[in-house]
């Protein structure tokens, strides 16, 4: 079954298919589009995280795999060294199976799970590698941790392969994922992206013994100043659409980065006033379950990938103040 799955997700590569563009490119052979993304994955870093939400990482953390060359060009993006560094990201392709090595390395370091952080460009690449790692001892429940410009077609595909979903909620409104993602139909597909992996994997975390995730979805949303990221919308789909006591993961590490500086509705942090009315907006929506970040977050949270072996090293730890149950927790890392 897993075979089958991985053969129809590499026939999606040519012509390429595999998210909302629908480029249909021809990546087997080359041809590159707006991920600028051939045959082989790009793997710009790969590490143990462990600033991921608490019942992700634990006291272990995750296993992350950064891919390169994201299909969304965020003006703020705090990763653009990966992510929009395109010619320079396609020096990191790697083969399939060093990719499969790369995961087993992760795992031998006592990880609580395997992320693959922006993986919508590069699916078949990624199953196909854990097809092959699962004979060599892959015993780990695996993260998609995306942007959520994925396509539904692709995510039916993974249902049952993919145990934690990881989705951002960017915008609630399309022509601001145009003006600041370069996407003019962002919700239009994020929206059905996110009820699929909320079909797949239900609404109540599963964990373990020790409070760890091993299956759900847990959808991030990073406050933007001047409310850009319209919250209030977000906040009141995901508890109508879906259902209040999904996950939810309040995010306060804006800082301008990027091309933000040169914005002026972006570039600056978001006010502390800001904040707290969206931290209101979870009562008002009855969103029961998650995380919210403290404010000053913006302040250490700052990866640096010009380390690729330790991106994270200027950044706060992983914070474990509680074990996930029930209602939303203050965490300082994500």
């Amino acid at each position: 079954m897993l075979h089958e799955r991985v053969e129809r997700l590499e026939a999606m590569l040519t012509p390429c298919v595999l998210c909302p563009h629908n480029c249909r490119n021809d990546r087997v052979n080359g041809e590159i589009a707006v991920c600028y993304s051939g045959r082989l994955p790009i793997v710009s870093s790969y590490c143990v995280h462990l600033g991921e939400e608490p019942a992700l990482g634990g006291t272990n953390g995750v296993g992350n795999i950064f891919f390169g060359n994201c299909n969304l060009r965020c003006v703020y993006c705090q990763n653009h060294l990966i992510s929009q560094n395109r010619r320079v990201e396609r020096q990191n392709e790697i083969s399939i199976e060093r990719l499969t090595d790369v995961i087993l390395e992760l795992q031998a370091q006592n990880v609580h799970a395997i992320g693959f952080v922006s993986p919508t460009h590069f699916v078949p690449q990624i199953i196909r590698a854990v097809m092959e790692a699962i004979p060599k001892g892959l015993a780990l429940p695996l993260i998609y941790n995306t942007n959520a410009y994925d396509s539904v077609d692709v995510l039916r595909l993974l249902d049952g392969i993919i145990d934690i979903y990881l989705p951002d909620m960017k915008y609630a409104v399309n022509n601001d994922g145009y003006l600041y993602s370069k996407i003019r139909d962002y919700v239009t597909h994020a929206r059905p992206a996110i009820a699929e992996m909320h079909r797949q994997v239900g609404t109540d975390l599963v964990v373990d013994d020790s409070g760890i995730v091993r299956r759900g979805l847990i959808i991030r949303h990073l406050v933007l100043p001047n409310d850009i990221a319209r919250s209030e919308e977000t906040l009141e789909w995901i508890s109508t659409a879906l259902d209040p006591r999904v996950t939810v993961s309040i995010m306060a590490q804006y800082y301008p980065a990027h091309r933000a500086l040169t914005i002026e509705l972006l570039n600056r942090r978001v006010r502390e006033s800001e904040y707290t009315r969206v931290l209101r907006l979870i009562d008002r929506y009855q969103l029961t379950n998650g995380w919210i970040q403290d404010f000053k977050s913006h302040e250490y949270y700052r990866p640096d990938f010009t380390d690729r072996v330790r991106p994270f090293k200027g950044s706060q730890s992983n914070i474990s103040e509680g074990v996930h149950r029930h209602g939303i927790d203050v965490t300082d890392g994500c």
